[in-house]
């Protein structure tokens, strides 16, 4: 049983490559099964709505040098992060959304892409592509509310900060993620793991 455990050889490999059979069949097997995990367990709907952030960094820092500019974003940045996911804002989402807790909704459907000046990207994920939309529209109608409330405030973001939603989130029409990445990381899965066993229990010359 020693050859159960050593080391492939280069002529194992070779041949390996060499199995055409095996890389088509195993390709075709595996895309299969990834089609029906996707069918059998598919995943949520994903639908976003975007809000244009502005710093008016011009007006923030008319005099200040490029550093700290960049600190000035960067605190910033943090602060409208927060109140995005802060617990008044989930709170405000689940009055009109809402039959699941704060944690759930945080962690399971709600994501915030591309944080900076420009357009944020709110993303919402759900079974129903109605209730996505809904989620992703509220959050970003939610967030720009409590951007100009707390405004200026102590712990707030800056004055000059505007935040504007210029996209209301559509019913999405295609899921979170594709057939097409079901298929082709199902035939990845099924390739690698034969190809482990094929070298791993290969028989002894």
């Amino acid at each position: 049983m020693h050859w159960l455990f050593s080391p492939p050889s280069t002529d194992d490999l070779i041949r390996l490559f060499k199995a055409w059979r095996f890389w088509s069949v195993g390709a075709l097997i595996g895309g299969l099964l990834g089609a029906g995990l996707y069918y059998l367990a598919p995943p949520p709907y994903r639908a976003h709505a975007t809000v244009l952030v502005d710093f008016n960094l011009e007006q923030a820092w008319p005099e200040e040098t490029d550093r700290q500019q960049f600190y000035y974003l960067e605190r910033e940045t943090r602060k409208l992060e927060e109140i995005a996911s802060s617990n008044l804002v989930m709170e405000l989402i689940l009055e009109t959304n809402g039959d699941i807790s704060i944690d759930e909704l945080r962690n399971n459907k709600l994501a915030l892409g591309q944080p900076g000046e420009g357009g944020w990207h709110f993303y919402a994920d759900d079974k129903d592509p109605e209730r996505a939309a809904a989620f992703a529209s509220t959050w970003a109608q939610v967030f720009v509310e409590q951007v100009r409330s707390q405004s200026g405030t102590a712990e707030g973001p800056n004055s000059f900060i505007e935040a504007t939603r210029t996209q209301t989130a559509q019913v999405p029409p295609e899921r979170s993620i594709s057939m097409s990445t079901y298929l082709f990381v199902g035939a990845v899965v099924f390739l690698a793991m034969g190809s482990f066993f094929f070298l791993l229990f290969r028989k002894p010359k």
